[in-house]
């Protein structure tokens, strides 16, 4: 037991001898240069910067539930900052359906929202996996993009998806630099 302390005591004596040695200098002519190489490590950086944390959307009318209408709303609008390729991603927070509010037993499908890049582009019915929104082949110093919504509304009355109340639905973007 004596020979194992004994042990442990010189090898801490003899570590802390040599990391003093690598830190000193001896010369003979007035002067020493010693060398410290500082490091740091970057990681894959992103940052999102989104324009409004909730988006109104428009109320339907009496005709537009009679013509069966899609409404067409302008939604967040984003800056994406990275140091490397990026890829915004969109879904929604909500499995099935919009959170409803209400006394009315209102049912919408969480699809009677879409998305797009551009107001008169290809829209895509929202769902809870992920989908690319935009995404760049380098580092951004604050790339625009923005997202436009449609809502769908069925032309029938007594649809639990036309059910007064209040209806929400919870969309997660996600930037990631892979």
């Amino acid at each position: 037991m004596k020979a194992t302390r004994f042990l442990a005591a010189m090898v801490l004596v003899t570590a802390i001898g040599a990391a003093q040695a690598n830190a000193q200098c001896s010369g003979n002519a007035g002067s020493c240069n010693t060398t410290n190489t500082a490091s740091v490590t970057v990681g894959a950086l992103v940052k999102l910067g989104m324009s409004s944390a909730t988006t109104t959307l428009t109320n339907p009318t009496a005709d537009d539930v009679d013509n069966g209408a899609t409404i067409a709303d302008l939604g967040p609008t984003f800056t994406v900052k990275a140091n490397r390729s990026w890829t915004l991603k969109i879904k929604s927070q909500n499995a099935t359906n919009w959170t409803y509010v209400g006394s009315n037993a209102g049912v919408k499908p969480i699809g009677d929202l879409a998305w797009s890049t551009a107001a008169n582009g290809t829209f895509a019915a929202i769902t809870g996996s992920d989908a690319t929104v935009t995404s760049g082949a380098g580092a951004s110093n604050g790339a625009p993009a923005a997202v436009f919504f449609r809502t769908s509304w069925l032309n029938d009355f007594t649809s639990a998806s036309n059910a007064p109340g209040t209806y929400s639905l919870p969309i997660v973007f996600t930037l990631t630099a892979p």
